[in-house]
């Protein structure tokens, strides 16, 4: 239920909570109250929904404090994003979505739709299918069977692409994957991923932004070597620490 609280989200009602879990209005209802008892929502009486509360914090915080990878990463991202003039992005499966872990923006524009915490579709961001392309195959027809029931749009778009990639497991280096227009008009980005180990998810890196900015061409004659370099580096600087 926490999870249905997306960015953007400012306050939800038991109604729109119930909608976007499948559950009962009735079952939202008394988790709701549950939840709010915690401190892990907060009721707002004037409009009769709920915000996130503060102790959903400890649980980010937790989790985030064992992502050094976070803090790795962040100088090599600062670099490309400033190498290539185009927005950098960190992010790990979380269900039918890619969650931003890090994110650094352009040097040549503002972007503010996209920060850390933001959720990108799966099956359309370049992110998303370089996540695809590279789990393990029990790890990936887990993730399709979940589109497949949860967000079938998503499911659909999948599959066009699947024949395109080798078989996970099998690559002799990260696979790039790209998203020109598909998930956002006129957004164009590209993406690898890697694995982190220590017992850390598959994460994927992306490289990306707006067409007037960042054309497919500048990506690819710029951006795809120096995200290839980059997390190969990254990746070697992960192992030594």
């Amino acid at each position: 239920m926490l999870g249905c609280f997306r960015s953007g989200d400012k306050l939800l009602g038991n109604q729109e909570i119930a909608q976007r879990c499948g559950l009962p209005k009735s079952t939202v209802s008394r988790i709701t109250h549950t939840l709010t008892a915690l401190g892990y929502l907060i009721h707002v009486p004037e409009q009769s929904k709920y915000r996130l509360g503060t102790a959903t914090l400890t649980l980010g915080s937790s989790m985030l404090s064992r992502l050094d990878v976070r803090r790795i990463a962040r100088p090599w991202m600062r670099k490309l994003a400033t190498s290539v003039g185009a927005e950098v992005a960190l992010a790990t499966r979380d269900r039918q979505h890619m969650v931003y872990l890090e994110h650094c923006p352009s040097p040549s524009y503002t972007q503010n739709k996209l920060d850390m915490g933001s959720r990108l579709p799966l099956a359309t961001s370049a992110i998303g299918r370089a996540w695809l392309a590279a789990s393990p195959a029990a790890e990936r027809q887990q993730a399709l069977d979940y589109l497949r029931i949860h967000a079938p749009d998503q499911w659909q778009s999948v599959q066009a692409q699947l024949p395109l990639w080798p078989s996970p497991g099998n690559l002799p280096k990260p696979w790039l994957t790209t998203s020109m227009g598909e998930w956002i008009a006129a957004t164009n980005a590209i993406a690898l991923a890697f694995s982190p180990r220590r017992g850390l998810p598959l994460m994927a890196i992306s490289l990306g932004g707006p067409e007037r900015y960042v054309n497919v061409e500048t990506l690819r004659h710029q951006g795809i070597p120096a995200l290839q370099r980059m997390v190969h580096f990254l990746q070697q600087e992960i192992d030594r620490a």
